[in-house]
């Protein structure tokens, strides 16, 4: 199955992780899936995925593929998105969140 970047390698990637607070994985999980439809509508989206650990329920990661950074920029400043910042430091453990921003060379 072909994925975004296949044919698009100018699309920028972004690998975002994060672990729940102990106990939050359920309120974390959910905080998460709320992002996904608001953000599908948004200028410049691509696919906004959505991954848990099988090996770890608490870690939850999201592949996302933007058309350009200021796209991506844009997202970041969404309502949905800064209401996720305002609540996100009593749901994750202290490391937090981890955002990658990448582009696929091979």
């Amino acid at each position: 199955m072909p994925t975004p970047t296949d044919d698009r390698r100018d699309l920028l990637t972004v690998i975002a992780y994060m672990k729940a607070a102990p106990g939050k994985e359920q309120e974390l999980r959910a905080a998460l899936e709320a992002l996904i439809e608001p953000t599908s509508k948004e200028p410049g989206y691509v696919n906004y995925d959505l991954h848990q650990s099988v090996e770890d329920p608490g870690k939850f990661f999201f592949y996302e593929n933007w058309e350009t950074p200021a796209h991506l920029d844009a997202h970041l400043a969404t309502p949905h998105l800064t209401h996720f910042a305002d609540i996100m430091a009593g749901l994750l453990d202290e490391d937090g969140l981890t955002i990658n921003r990448v582009r696929r060379i091979a």
